[in-house]
Formats: structure tokens, sequence, C-alpha cells
């Protein structure tokens, strides 16, 4: 009686060192995500209310560059607090704070405006810096909005067919609106680790800057204005030494912003929360303030102080910001 042929043990072998091969390939591939994103967390951002309420807002990294870009605009139109609020609430019904192209009949973008209805042309309403201030301009021009219910200001300018629907989002929109326009402190968290496929160096950070806030952000972050004088302009923000060339530096100084009433610690961390918001999408690892700083892929996320006294904008023996440091933001890129 013939021998059997050994080659279907060695196939079987082969199948069982091929199929642990794809298993050890897998598992690998799943650390290596979870350590990408942070630890398995989905990259997300929040903001907390002040005062002792313990109100909360979770959103995307998506939603937060849209809201900070908003806000931009709105505050670089000297537009009040309540003006970005009610925007945003607007966003918040009509896109979700996404910059959609789809939308009732022809309806596009973050505030779902239509090129058929003088809004801009496709192209331009899908730019959310013109998106956003097309409503602006619209909004100005509603008689007393300030003292409207936000509800009501909002539908002056949509003419939506459901009037009533931008009053559910007045929290978050409220809450938003004090972090991105720098009222409210350290309120702006986003946890994850960078997102590693976006634009990165401090050059990206500045075209972001220039793209949102207008020129003047890096020509002057902020200027000194004293009674019955010339606001004189700060140094122009660059990237220093510090960490290879990776530091972004916007010096904030003076008492107000020209023109807005809003004072230095109001645009430092508005500075500041921009730059959370956009650390997925512009690869930012580190931001300081004022004395406190905020790192990317951090388990919590939270803003601390800075970590060791004497640097990063802590006085050696007071523990309290260095001069230099309460006015300047600091941005830290990856490359």
């Amino acid at each position: 009686m013939p021998e059997q042929s050994p080659r279907p043990k060695r196939r079987g072998r082969l199948f069982r060192f091929g199929a642990a091969f794809v298993t050890l390939c897998a598992v690998a591939g799943y650390l290596l995500v979870q350590y990408v994103t942070g630890g398995g967390r989905t990259p997300g951002c929040k903001v907390v209310a002040d005062g002792s309420t313990g109100a909360t807002y979770e959103f995307t990294p998506e939603q937060a560059v849209n809201a900070a870009k908003i806000t931009a605009v709105g505050t670089g139109r000297g537009m009040p607090q309540r003006a970005v609020t009610i925007a945003l609430a607007t966003a918040l019904q009509e896109s979700g704070l996404r910059n959609i192209r789809h939308g009732d009949r022809d309806s596009l973008g973050l505030f779902q405006q239509r090129p058929s209805q003088g809004w801009g042309t496709p192209a331009e309403i899908m730019d959310p810096t013109h998106s956003a201030g097309a409503f602006y301009t619209h909004l100005a021009k509603v008689p007393d909005y300030m003292d409207l219910p936000l509800t009501v200001a909002a539908q002056r300018v949509q003419r939506s067919g459901f009037p009533t629907a931008y009053a559910k989002h007045e929290p978050d929109a409220t809450m938003l609106a004090a972090a991105l326009t720098g009222r409210s402190a350290a309120a702006l968290t986003c946890a994850g680790r960078p997102a590693a496929d976006q634009a990165t160096g401090p050059n990206a950070v500045r075209s972001a800057l220039v793209r949102d806030f207008g020129r003047d952000v890096l020509e002057s972050a902020a200027a000194e204005v004293g009674a019955g004088s010339t606001p004189t302009p700060t140094p122009t923000p660059s990237a220093s030494a510090t960490g290879g060339g990776r530091t972004v530096t916007l010096p904030v100084t003076g008492e107000t912003i020209p023109g807005s009433g809003r004072g230095r610690r109001e645009r430092g961390w508005q500075l500041a929360h921009w730059a959370v918001a956009n650390a997925s999408a512009l690869h930012i690892e580190r931001v300081s303030y004022a004395g406190r700083q905020w790192v990317a892929g951090n388990t919590d996320s939270r803003w601390r102080p800075a970590d060791t006294a004497g640097s990063a904008g802590t006085d050696e023996q007071t523990g309290k910001p260095t001069e230099k440091d309460a006015g300047a933001v600091r941005i830290v890129t990856a490359q």
C-alpha cells in the first residue's frame, strides 16, 4: 500500500502560521491606533461654563474648528459676544456646526445659506469665513437684535421654516461663545492626540490665524491704547527657537483691543482657545497662556499650571505667571 503524502500536513502548518501572523498584525495595528488616538478615546472637545453650575458641552474637533472660525470672524468685526452666541446657535441648528455640501433645496454650508437667495456663490458659501461674515452682516441690520430673544434674532436673518428651533441651542452656544471670545478662561479643552495627516508646523498655524482673524493677528496681536493716544503695534509674532523652532508666540499687550472694548485677558484666552480648538487640524502639541498650559494627549486634557517653575511662564519664587508670558500666547506644533 503506497505511503500517504506529507504535503497536507505542511499545508496545514503553513495555514496556521499565516493565520497567526495576520492576527498578530491586527493586534499590533489595534495597539498602534490606541496609542495614536490617546488610549482609545475618541478625540473630542469640551467646554465648561463659568461658575458652579457644572454645565458642559461636548463636541467634535471638526465642530470646534468651525465654532472658532465663526467666533473669530465675529470678534474681528467688533461684534459683541451676544452676536457670536446667536451665530453659533444658528450654525448648531442649521448644520450641527459642520460645513456640509447639502441641505434643503440649494442650501449649503454652516448656516445653510442659499445661492439663489443672494448669499453668495456655492464656493463662497462653503467658505466658513465668508458664510459667517454674511451672517453677521445681516444680523447687524436687525433692529435691536441685542435685546431680542435669540431665536427671534436668528430667525430674522435666516427666515427658516422652523422659527423657534434656535432656542434649544442657546445654552450650549452661550458656553461656546464665552470660551471662544475669551470671556471664560481655561474653559475649552480637547482630548486625544493630534491627527498625523493634517497640515503641520508653525507656518500652518500662521496661515490658519490669518485665515480666521486677518493679517492683523500676526502684525499686532494687540495694541496699547491710552487716553488720547495712538495705538502702538506690538512686535510681529514669529516662530521662536523654543522647541526646535516649533513655537509660535503671539504677544498680547495693552489694556484693550482697539475698536472691540475687549481686554487683553479676553484676547489672550480667545487665541489660546482657538489654538486648542485647532489642535487636531494643525497638529498642535501644547498651548500656554498666563501661566496655564494645555498639552495634547493628556489623560483628561485639562488646563494645568505650567509644569516647571521658572519656565513655561511661571516665576521661580512666586509661581505666578511671568510678565513676559502673562502677555503672550505660545503655540507649540509637532514639527
